[in-house]
C-alpha cells in the first residue's frame, strides 16, 4: 500500500498494490494490520454507497457532533472529490484540496482517499454515472448533520465546472441551503461526547 501526502495535513491518498494478468486483477484495499502500521484508523462502523449521474454535486457535508472520518473509493466512473479542513486548531483550517478519483477502465490507478474527522466532504461527477463507496469511523447522526454551501465565497473552491460543458451542477435542495463558512456550526476543537 503506497501512502501519498496531500496539500492538507492528515488527508492521505492511498494506492493499494494491484496484482493482475490477462484474466483481470486482485487488490487488497483494506487490511487492519497495514492501516495500523501507517497510522490510519482500523475500525470502521458503517459503509455508504452512492450512485450519481453526470453533473451531480454532493456536499459539502460534515457532522458537527460525532464527526466521521471517511475512507472514500470510486467503484465506477470519475469524480472530483473535495475535502475542507474545519478543525479550528489546524494549520490548514479553512483550506481545501481536490482530487480526481476514477475507476473508468481496468488500467486506472486504484486509489482511496482518507479524510479524517473534522473535515467537510463533497464531490462532483464527471462521468455519465459514478458509484462511490465510503467507510466511516462513526455512525450517521442526523442531529449532528451540517452542510456548507458548495459555492461558498470564503472557501472559494475552484470546482472544475468546465467539465460539465456549460451546464450547472445538479445540487439537492438541501445542499443549496448549506451555510456559509463564516456562519457555519463548526466542529468543536474537542468533540463533545454523545450518549449512545
Amino acid at each position: 500500500m503506497q501512502v501519498l501526502d496531500t496539500p492538507l495535513s492528515d488527508v492521505k491518498l492511498l494506492q493499494p498494490r494491484r496484482l493482475g494478468d490477462s484474466r483481470g486483477w486482485f487488490a487488497e484495499v483494506f487490511n487492519q494490520s497495514t492501516f495500523s502500521s501507517i497510522g490510519l484508523p482500523t475500525q470502521f462502523v458503517q459503509d455508504n454507497q452512492s450512485f450519481s449521474v453526470k453533473g451531480v454535486l454532493r456536499g459539502l457535508h460534515y457532522q458537527f457532533t460525532r464527526p466521521q472520518g471517511k475512507l472514500v473509493r470510486v467503484l465506477s466512473g470519475h469524480i472530483w472529490d473535495v475535502a475542507v479542513d474545519l478543525r479550528r486548531n489546524s494549520p490548514d483550517f479553512g483550506k481545501w484540496a481536490g482530487f480526481h478519483l476514477k475507476a473508468e477502465s481496468p488500467s486506472d490507478q486504484l486509489q482511496l482517499l482518507w479524510i479524517p474527522e473534522g473535515f467537510a466532504h463533497g464531490f462532483l461527477v464527471f462521468s455519465d454515472t459514478a458509484e462511490v463507496l465510503y467507510k466511516t469511523t462513526d455512525f450517521y447522526y442526523p442531529a449532528g448533520e451540517r452542510s456548507i454551501l458548495w459555492s461558498d465565497p470564503t472557501l472559494n473552491i475552484t470546482w472544475p465546472l468546465e467539465a460539465l460543458n456549460g451546464s450547472q451542477p445538479s445540487v439537492s435542495p438541501k445542499d443549496e441551503q448549506g451555510a456559509l463558512f463564516t456562519a457555519a456550526d463548526l466542529p468543536p476543537v474537542d468533540p463533545l461526547p454523545i450518549e449512545r
